[in-house]
């Protein structure tokens, strides 16, 4: 009876936890977007579309932590940017724009987890046009190079020099 009543209970932890966790997981889209998931890519990828507002595209990107990667994004339009989201985090704020950050994000992940390339166009600039052409490159980058550690003081039949006064 006993163990009846905790797998109850770890159901109902489970139900009630599930949501919250799928909820971070899925993108909220904005209306007429289309979601792409991609995969870690074993060579540079190329992504290349239209921010037409109501009828873009956004990415998924799983990233495991170790991995090195850059991302660059490129446009003709001076109104066409890049935002990055991790999933996993509760906020909607992005990690990485173009509009502040740069057209190029490099970095080494730190935690298994997915990201969202959102690709757009800024509803604030005056402007022509429903939207512009635009490409994402993603590169998985080789493991930058470790420094060698330091060598600790070792015994030496000649003593260092003491520092010269000046």
């Amino acid at each position: 009876m006993k163990d009846l009543s905790v797998k109850i209970v770890f159901a109902a932890l489970a139900l009630f936890f599930l949501p919250a966790f799928a909820a971070a997981q899925t993108p909220q889209l904005d209306p007429g977007e289309k979601l792409e998931k991609l995969q870690f890519p074993a060579v540079t990828m190329q992504l290349k579309g239209w921010t037409k507002f109501g009828s873009g595209h956004v990415y998924t990107l799983p990233v495991r932590a170790g991995q090195h990667v850059k991302i660059d994004f490129s446009t003709k339009s001076k109104f066409a940017f890049l935002a990055i989201f991790d999933l996993s985090k509760p906020d909607d704020e992005a990690f990485f724009g173009t509009d502040e950050d740069g057209l190029s994000f490099q970095t080494t992940v730190k935690e298994n987890t997915t990201w969202l390339l959102r690709p757009y166009y800024s509803k604030v600039s005056p402007r022509r046009g429903l939207g512009a052409p635009f490409s994402i490159l993603i590169e998985p980058l080789a493991a930058p190079p470790q420094q060698p550690p330091a060598e600790p003081d070792s015994p030496s039949l000649f003593p260092k020099a003491p520092p010269k006064a000046k």
